[in-house]
Order: structure tokens, then sequence, then C-alpha cells
């Protein structure tokens, strides 16, 4: 029976995806073998000993000391992709509620109490007062070619807007959904030149913190507006409030408010809502609960954050799966132990990420406690799980 400690509410659709068989549920459980979260912060929690993997119900992990988990041997999960539809349409909403002045067009009709003809008069003037402008033609800004980015990028065109991305590590599969009228640009500079609009949609590491800065914001066009559903701290606020000022930035969309921006009167700010629907959180759910049931099952590594992608279809036979160090000849020590127990490697995999490294082997024959004792012994290993052979 596996235990799951989940840290916050999760979608019951996707709990519903840990069979009552195998697996028992709970916001206080001892022991667990997995940890599912959302937002919660885990960088000043005890890791309990038992744990095995973690699973972020969503796509960020700057709430879970990943680095710190994976040199104890346990992989983190995240969802990337669940909740690109949700992040991309409201991306596509801030994009509009700056374009036509909607935020402060309700303001204004909320605070008129004229009625009949008086109200009718206030109408009108109130049309006038708060013309905007169309988004074809204009050109938008997409850095960050992920799951949201390519569709953020896919949806702008289809509106008729000029799209211009930039991503240094775009990969393949996101490559592929792309569509062909979005114009890659080599650096961010010559993304920015020219700009109507501009959207991030990138993780807050080291490389992207204050990404877009005073320097970059002087490169667009004179009454641009800003999108940020990403991260906080991947725009440079006080560059921003300054660009807003000078007339720069016409407006700033943000979905983390803070005091100096939520008194600025050119800026939209929203209670972190980019992933806040009832679908995304479902997906995540789902997809993350999958990837961890197979992890725990059959030692199977997809969509994690700090372990290389390892997936070994199951066999009839024993299965042991090892996080270990990246050094030389470790596949050749773990082969040798094996052997020298009289096991045969039916199947073997092995996958590395800079100094960590993990392994899937399928053998013909029972890991005796012994054997493991035996794996254990060798110098880099971090963690190993036997899984014997696969339930039917």
């Amino acid at each position: 029976m596996y235990k799951i400690l989940t840290l916050n509410n999760i979608a019951v659709e996707g709990l519903r995806h840990f069979s009552r068989e195998r697996y028992e549920v709970a916001s206080e459980i001892a022991h667990p073998d997995a940890i599912i979260l959302r937002s919660f912060k885990m960088h000043d929690m005890e890791i309990p000993e038992s744990l095995a993997a973690v699973g972020r119900a969503g796509a960020g992990t700057n709430n879970i000391p990943c680095d710190k988990l994976a040199h104890m041997g346990i992989p983190v999960f995240n969802a990337p992709g669940a909740n690109a539809n949700a992040v991309k349409e409201l991306t596509i909403g801030g994009l509009l509620l700056a374009a036509r002045n909607l935020c402060e067009a309700r303001e204004y009709v909320k605070e008129l109490d004229e009625t009949g003809e008086a109200l009718s008069k206030a109408v009108e003037a109130g049309k006038k007062k708060f013309v905007g402008t169309e988004l074809p033609g204009k050109t938008l800004a997409v850095i960050g070619l992920g799951a949201i980015g390519v569709e953020v990028a896919n949806a702008a065109l289809d509106m008729g807007m000029i799209v211009h991305g930039y991503d240094p590590a775009i990969t393949v599969r996101a490559a592929w959904r792309m569509s062909s009228g979005v114009e890659l640009e080599e650096t961010l500079d010559q993304l920015f030149m020219g700009a109507d609009a501009l959207t991030v949609h990138v993780p807050l590491i080291d490389a992207t913190r204050g990404l877009v800065n005073k320097e970059r914001i002087a490169l667009m066009n004179d009454g641009a507006t800003l999108i940020n559903f990403a991260r906080n701290g991947v725009m440079d606020d006080g560059a921003v409030l300054d660009a807003l000022d000078s007339g720069k930035i016409a407006r700033y969309v943000t979905d983390f408010p803070s005091a100096e921006l939520i008194a600025h009167p050119k800026v939209i700010a929203l209670p972190h809502l980019g992933a806040s629907t009832a679908e995304a959180e479902e997906s995540c759910a789902v997809m993350v609960v999958e990837n961890v049931k197979d992890y725990l099952e059959n030692g199977n590594i997809r969509y994690s954050v700090n372990y290389p992608e390892c997936r070994l279809p199951r066999m009839d036979a024993w299965r042991v799966t090892i996080a270990n160090a990246n050094v030389p000849n470790m596949v050749g020590q773990i082969s040798t132990c094996l052997a020298d127990a009289g096991l045969n490697i039916e199947d073997l995999l092995n996958k590395s990420i800079g100094d960590l490294a993990y392994t899937i082997v399928d053998v013909n024959g029972e890991i005796t406690p012994e054997i493991e004792s035996n794996l254990r012994s060798i110098e880099g290993i971090l963690t190993l799980r036997n899984l014997g052979k696969p339930v039917t």
C-alpha cells in the first residue's frame, strides 16, 4: 500500500486516479511514499525518510527544494502544459483588457448615478472617453515558447497579430505545435524592437530574473503593453513603473500585484488567476498523479524537473531502479553486482542530467535483500527501489 500525503487541496478528479486498493491518500499521514502539492512551501519542511517522489499539480516548482531533493534521489514531477489553455486564454484576455480600456470603462459605468436621458448621455460620453485600439496588425513579442507560449503565439496569430517569439531552448515537441507564421528571433533585443505588446512565459530562475528591464523596454514601440502571467520577478517592476509614468508603456497587465503596482492607474493587477480554472486544476492533478503513479509502480520518470526522462516498458521480470551520482563505470558496477549474484539483465536504461543519473534494470530473478545491500554499497548510489515483478 503506497501512502500519499497531500499538502494542498488537490482536484478530486486527479486523486481518483489513485486506486483505493493500492493507495492511501490523506492530508495527514505518516511515512509518505509521495507528496502531492500545489503552492505549499516545502523549503523549510523536514523531508520524511520514506519519501520517494514529489508531485506539483502545476508547472512552477519554486516552492519546492528541487536540487536538495534531487541529491536525495527524489524526483520532483510537475504538470507542464496541463494549464496551458487556461493561461493562454487569460493572456489573450489581458491583451483585450489593455487594448480596449475595459477595466476603466467598467469602473466609469459603475460610478454613474444618472437615470433616463441623462444616463444615456453619460454612457455616450464614456464611449468617446475610452476609445481603444484593435489587435490585428499589431506586433506581439512572446518570450518562452513552451506549452503556454506556443498556444499564446498561435492564438494571437489567428487573431491577425504579427507574432515574434524567442526561446533559445525550444523543444522539438513545441516547434511541431507552433504555427509557421510565428517569426523566431535570435536575440532578446531583436524581439523587443518594434513590439507593440510583449508577454512572458518563462520560469523564474537566475537567467530570467529582471529579464524585462529598462534597456529592453526602451526598444519597444511607444504606448506598448506588457503582460506577465508567468512569474513575479521576471519583470523589473521599477523599470515598468518608470515606463508607465513616461508613457513608453501604456498598460501593464500582471498576475503579481505589489502595493506600488496596485496604486498605479495604468496597471491591471489580478490575484494570480493564471491557472485558476476548474479544468486546469483537474488537468494538472490528473497529469501529476499519473506520473507519480508510474514512478512508484514502475520506476518510470516523465515530466520531472530534477531528473532525466527515463521510461522502460514493463516485462515479466524483476525491476530495480537506482538514482546515482553521474560518475564513470556506475552502470558497469551495477551490472557486475547483478552478474555476481547470478542474475541476467533482461533490459536496462540509463539516463543522466548534470551530476545525477537514473538507471532502470530488469533482471530474470528476484532481487534479494542481500543483492540490494550489495547494490547500495556501491559508492555514488543515492536511492535504490526494488519494485519486483509487475502487478497483474
